[in-house]
């Protein structure tokens, strides 16, 4: 029987991933040869495992991750700094086994080609030469495919047997035609690799490296279309906006500053108790802050493990607790002498 919701957001590691219904007929994908999803083992950061286990989910962001992944649509998160957007996809991975989260930080030069792959015609130049004045059996092999990685959404798309976790950070500081360019891709779930197919009928299958790590998988014919499709986070701080078309091929999630009982729920996972009192007043303070400006939740974090680590008294806290909460864009003011 089909499972709502398969994200339940309580951090607890199970398969539900493998009782969603199928997609809807016009997000069915087909891509072969199907690929094993890769365990999380021993690649998890402890940064990267502590973000995930501590993330918690408001009602709204649990039914719009159910959503996303029901429809097989991507997720755009939008919220200020600091709200948790990018910790989102790292609880899911978690959560529902989908594997490493792959990465793509997106700045004002990135484009699509970046996120698909690499090619480095250089290296392959300089391995022919090396190759030159060789016999034949002394040759080694260096095919385009060994001078060719995929990137995070090149190796997202590929036909594993499951979502893989794909987080594509700041869409919002990319260039003008990238949510554009990205539409096809996202939309089609397939791609290809024109380097690959120009050498088909020669090499018809060749074993490429994939982000992250140095694992081989078999490309057919150049042509990379995915089985089930990744669960696709895009993260942006509101600093611009995007053309309908995109917006309407994605299930758009907009979070806001968390409240005093999320506040306490976030500081009770990351210190694993409950606030003190000092802990406490800073939230307070924290909130009551808010409405000024931009303030980040590791802020508040930080200012509370200080208070925790530290011997220095009150009032020394007190000035340490500012000064560690600026409003986010605010330029520091110098010391006088």
């Amino acid at each position: 029987m089909p499972l709502w919701p398969v994200y339940t957001g309580t951090s607890e590691p199970h398969d539900g991933i493998t009782r969603l219904p199928p997609p809807p007929p016009w997000r069915a994908f087909d891509g072969t040869p199907a690929l094993a999803s890769p365990d999380e083992g021993d690649a998890a950061s402890p940064d990267r495992t502590h973000r995930a286990e501590t993330y918690r989910a408001t009602p709204q962001t649990v039914q719009l991750v159910n959503a996303a992944l029901y429809l097989r649509r991507p997720l755009l998160v939008t919220g200020p700094p600091g709200t948790g957007k990018s910790s989102l996809v790292y609880a899911v991975a978690r959560e529902l086994r989908l594997g490493p989260v792959l990465r793509w930080n997106i700045t004002s030069r990135s484009t699509l080609d970046d996120g698909l792959y690499q090619y480095d015609p250089l290296s392959r130049l300089y391995a022919a030469r090396q190759a030159a004045g060789h016999t034949a059996e002394d040759i080694p092999e260096t095919g385009i495919e060994d001078h060719l990685r995929l990137g995070p959404l090149g190796t997202a798309l590929l036909p594993f047997d499951r979502p893989r976790a794909l987080l594509i950070d700041e869409i919002d500081k990319s260039d003008l035609d990238l949510p554009n360019d990205l539409l096809n891709v996202l939309e089609e779930g397939q791609y290809e690799i024109p380097e690959l197919v120009r050498t088909a009928r020669r090499t018809p299958t060749a074993e490429v490296m994939i982000d992250g790590t140095d694992e081989r998988v078999p490309v057919e014919r150049g042509r990379v279309r995915c089985r089930a499709f990744p669960f696709v986070v895009l993260t942006s701080n509101g600093e611009r906006e995007f053309p309908p078309a995109f917006l309407r091929r994605c299930v758009t999630l907009r979070l806001r500053q968390p409240d005093d009982g999320q506040l306490t729920a976030i500081v009770r996972a990351h210190f694993d108790e409950e606030p003190d009192a000092y802990a406490q007043t800073l939230i307070t303070r924290f909130l009551s802050r808010v409405g000024g400006g931009d303030l980040a939740t590791d802020q508040l974090l930080n200012a509370i493990y200080l208070a925790r680590s530290s011997d220095l008294g009150a009032e020394s806290l007190d000035e340490l607790a500012e000064q560690l909460m600026p409003y986010l864009g605010e330029t520091p003011q110098a010391d006088a002498f």
